[in-house]
Order: structure tokens, then sequence, then C-alpha cells
């Protein structure tokens, strides 16, 4: 069964981690959480500024520019007033893809206002594949929008892509915007070049940091590293510095953008240029760009472990808890355990989050936690079915409510152990002639009313029935639970079923036949517990105490009813009175055997 278990819990840990992903949202929630406790206490670049068209810049450039889309002649000005303060790029975060066919004049002055520069850059927008109709030849337009031809580019490869139509191509410096999100729709990736048979379309921030001259790794994406919060980079309003750059006498410091990388976007409101990230569910898409590029100039981009890692950490860590089931460590100190465990692996991933590494290890985690409770139930299910054949087997010794306590302490020695007990031998004398005018069936009837009521005693007592010899019965004191008094009580016990014979013979109406019984006691060590095949088993005591108790019985025989050995009396203190009757030769020892009769204490009633 255990393992079955581990084989269905390496399958499922497989289809989970490789194909299924149920687990992947819970994760990414994690993680997610951890990238943002840890972004709170990272600076985002201070070479990166945004200039950024929000709300009230809409509200405020709506008598200068009128609604949006603005003139191009708006930006020309600001893109005048940012190269006089020559910032190291000026990067627009704002389509340019259709001419204004309405005010060419406009568009006229924003491309004037580019002449002679290299700083400025544009983006474009890649298409999806039912856009076969904006496709353009990679060939042509490589060298103008930045395309790299490997060793595997066709040479009729054609792109979907919307230029900057609007600029003069003589300007385009651009790159790609398309924004990458999860499964979940959450932005985690920026793209770095997207593959178009063989031809190589930077995305925007890889076109500026190759352009500014940082080390841009040639991948599809990177895995972006969080700063700060949702307004982290230092940030101008567009309405703010156009009116600084209009006056004649400025209010800004002359020198506030020089050498940084200035980054004209929007958060408006109406504009939904707003992402679900780490970070927050309404993220500027301009602070992405910006962070995509503090990440390439800081070469400071998240790094994943290879793909096999974790599945195998995880297939080492199952194989490890299955040892130890295997092994019966408890449940409970497994549980510890691997909470100990979970601590550090969560630690871990958060101290790997804060030296750029994303460990995806909370689903291995919650596979690992599967398991162990599968593991745990099946265990409990397993003890449960243990101990309720424990109870079976046991009720038939023992007083159901000392069942229960073994049940309850697990205190069952199932392969045996050496215990000092008292061991009780009765048989009956004269049951023949009881049963002689009688059919068979009231023979067995009469003899199980007689074993009901003298087991009844022994169960009072404390006692646990061993055996039915014959019309003999054999019980014993001391276990499976710990009594020191066992003596005591198996003697009060000898004394009650002296009385609950002739209760009996009262009820058979046999008060004048020669019908008695004899009772034998000896303490001693003796090995008790669950003894015989692998088919039948029996749980009871064998030792020298076992067969001394039984030679002891048959020496009552024109003697007395209830006879004890010296030992027996020595365990039972001050608790009766014993009549001597002396020493007798018993078969298998060389000594005499001192026998004694006890007796109720006078005064005391049963001790």
């Amino acid at each position: 069964m255990r393992l079955t278990l581990f084989i269905l819990a390496l399958v499922i840990a497989a289809c989970e981690l490789f194909a299924l992903h149920v687990l992947t949202p819970l994760e990414n929630n994690v993680l997610d959480w951890m990238v943002r406790t840890q972004a709170r206490g990272k600076v985002p670049s201070p070479d990166i500024v945004v200039v950024n068209i929000d709300d009230p810049s809409l509200a405020r450039m709506q008598d200068v520019a009128g609604a949006w889309p603005w003139p191009r002649a708006v930006h020309a000005e600001l893109v005048a007033g940012l190269q006089r303060q020559q910032p190291r790029a000026i990067v627009f975060d704002i389509s340019f893809v259709e001419r204004d066919i309405y005010r060419p004049e406009s568009d006229q002055l924003f491309n004037e206002s580019l002449a002679g520069s290299t700083n400025v850059y544009f983006p474009i927008v890649r298409l999806d594949a039912g856009n076969a109709d904006a496709s353009l030849p990679a060939a042509a337009i490589a060298s103008q929008i930045g395309l790299t031809r490997t060793d595997r580019a066709k040479p009729d490869a054609r792109l979907r892509v919307m230029p900057p139509l609007a600029v003069d191509p003589k300007y385009w410096r651009t790159g790609s915007i398309n924004m990458l999100s999860d499964m979940d729709g959450v932005t985690r990736h920026y793209e770095l070049f997207a593959d178009h048979d063989g031809w190589l379309l930077p995305s925007l921030p890889a076109r500026v940091a190759e352009s500014l001259g940082y080390t841009v790794p040639r991948q599809p994406s990177m895995l972006l590293s969080w700063r700060g919060d949702k307004t982290g980079f230092h940030t101008i309003s567009y309405a703010d510095l156009y009116e600084d750059f209009g006056r004649e006498h400025p209010k800004r410091p002359a020198n506030e953008l020089a050498g940084k990388i200035v980054i004209i976007g929007a958060d408006a409101s109406g504009l939904n240029d707003l992402r679900h990230t780490p970070l927050d569910a309404r993220y500027p898409g301009v602070q992405i760009l910006a962070m995509a590029l503090d990440n390439l100039q800081h070469g400071s981009m998240m790094q994943s472990p290879p793909a096999w890692q974790v599945p195998l950490v995880l297939l080492l860590s199952l194989a490890a808890l299955n040892m130890l089931f295997q092994r019966g460590t408890q449940v409970l100190a497994l549980g510890a355990g691997l909470t100990a465990y979970t601590a550090a692996v969560l630690l871990g991933v958060y101290w790997a989050i804060g030296h750029l590494w994303l460990v995806p290890a909370i689903s291995a985690l919650l596979l690992l936690w599967a398991y162990y409770i599968a593991c745990a139930l099946q265990a409990y299910l397993a003890e449960r079915r243990s101990r309720r054949q424990a109870v079976q087997m046991f009720s038939r010794f023992v007083n159901p409510h000392v069942v229960q306590q073994l049940v309850q302490y697990g205190d069952i020695a199932r392969g045996g152990e050496a215990r000092d007990i008292s061991v009780l031998f009765s048989d009956i004398r004269g049951f023949t002639t009881l049963s002689e005018n009688r059919s068979p069936q009231e023979v067995v009837a009469l003899l199980n009313r007689y074993f009901t009521l003298q087991v009844e005693v022994v169960f009072r007592h404390g006692g646990s029935l061993d055996k039915f010899i014959g019309d003999c019965i054999m019980a014993f004191w001391g276990a499976p639970l710990d009594d020191p008094d066992h003596a005591r009580h198996a003697v009060e016990a000898a004394l009650e079923m002296a009385e609950v014979l002739q209760r009996f013979k009262k009820e058979m109406d046999a008060t004048e036949l020669d019908f008695d019984v004899g009772i034998g006691i000896h303490s001693g060590p003796a090995v008790v517990g669950l003894i015989g095949s692998d088919q039948r088993r029996e749980y009871t005591a064998i030792g020298d105490t076992v067969n001394l108790a039984s030679r002891i019985e048959g020496l009552t025989k024109g003697v007395t009813r209830i006879l004890v050995s010296s030992d027996t009396v020595e365990r039972c203190g001050d608790a009766f009175e014993f009549t001597p009757f002396g020493a007798f030769d018993v078969k298998g020892r060389e000594q005499q055997v001192s026998l004694f009769g006890p007796e109720v204490k006078k005064g005391g009633g049963k001790a």
C-alpha cells in the first residue's frame, strides 16, 4: 500500500509540474508577495526619469493641445526642451503609427525637432498572425527598425508590425513594446528579442540598452526584478515640464535631466496603459518599460533555476519522506520535521529573491505536504484497523474498560514482554455429578452459565482471562495494564469466585451435591503477549510462574478451596489473613513449596 501511494505521488507530481499546473496560481501569489515585499527595500535607478501624461496633464493641456491625442507639435516642443538639457536618451512609450492627415504641419514640426538627434527612440507594435495585410519585408526594413539577421534568417520573411509612420524613417530607432503576460494575466517578464523566421526584432528597452552600451542577453525575454512601488521611478508630470519649458524664466533646474534616460509615457486612467504586475494590479506600462531598462542597465534581471532542479529535489524529498514512514517514524514527529523543512525552504526562496533568483518551490512543497497527509491518513487508518482488531481480540480476555485504556494509551504488548504477574487457575470439582441427569445441551448451558459468572468476577477485579481448559479457567493479573497490586486483586477475585460458586449451586438447586472449585494462585515473572502462529494468536502468559500456579491448583484437592504461594502472600502485604497449610512437593521442583489459604481480614472486610 505504501509503495502504491509513493508511485501515485510521483505520477501526480509529474503531471502537476509538467502539464496540469493546477497549483501555479497559488505559487504565483506567494512568489509575487515575496517579490513585492523585497521590492519595497530596493531603490529604482536614479538615471531613469518618467515624464508622465497623467490625468492632471490631460486636463491642464486641454487649452493648449485640445483632447487626446495631442498634435505632434506639442511633443516637438517637449523634445526641443529636453534636448537642451542633453539627456542620454529620450524614449517615447507613445504610439506614432498613424500620420496626422488633418494636421500634417504638426507632424512636420515634430520631425524637424528630431533633426540631428541620435538619442530619440520610438515604439513599434507587433501584430498577431491574423494581420497578414500589415506585413512588411524583413530585409527591406531591417536597418530601419534594428532587425538582426541570424544564420537562420529567411530572405523572404515578412514582419507583421506597426512602425511609427508619423516619424521620418531616417529617425527610426525603434523597438517593440508588446507586453508579455503569464497565464494568469500578470506581467512578470519583458520581451528582449522576438524571432521572426530568423530575424531578431529587439524590444524597445533592449534597443535603447544596446545603444547605450549595456549588455543585453540574446534571449527571448527576461524575468523582471522589481524595485520600489508603482511610482518608484522619479516621475515628472508632462504638463509641469511642458509649461516650464515655455516660460521665459523656468522654475525647474536647468540640468535636472542631463545625462538621464527620459521615458515619455502615460498612466492617465482613460488611456488604458495599466497592467497587472506583482507590485500592483494597475501598474503603469511606462513604469514597466522603465523597470526593464533599469534591469538591463544594472544587469539585475531575475534568474530561474534549470527546469529539472525543483522536480529532482521534490523526488528526493518524497523518497526521504517515504523512507521515514517505512521505518515507522511517528507521524507527529514527521509533521514537525516537515514543518521545519517547509519553513527553511520558504526562507530560502525569500532570500533567493533578494539575490535575483526566483525559485518556484511552492507547488513542490504543497505536493510534498499532500503526500505527507496521504501517508499520515493511511497510517491512521492502518492503526485504527489494528486497534479495532486489538479491541476485538482483547475484549475476549479483559474487561471492556481495560480494553479502552489499552487503545487510548497504545499499551499493547504484541510481541511479548516480561511482566511480574499473578496467575490463577480455577478448576471445577464434581461437575460430573451435576451433569449426570442432564442432556448434553443442558450441560453446555450450565457450564457456560458458570463460566460467565466467574469471568465477570475476573474482569471486575481487573484480571485478564487467558483461556478455558475444559472446565478450568486460567486468568492473570498485572498485564496487559500495569497493576502493582496484582497479587491482592487475584486473591480478592479468588475469594469472590468461591462465593459466586455457592450462589451458582443455589441457582442450580445443587447445594447438596459434591460440587466445588479448586483455585491456585502464584505470583512471579512471566512472558506475556500475543503468542501463536500467523493464522491464530492468543494473548497469554507462559513461563514457570504459570506452571507452578497450575500445580498449586491441583494440590487443592482434599486440602482447601484456595491455595496461594508464599510469593503471592508476600506481595499481598497485610491485606489478608493467611492460614499456612505446610510445604508440598511439586512436580518439576526440587524444593517444596509453602502454600497458604487466604481469608478475609477480620473487622476490615475485603482489603
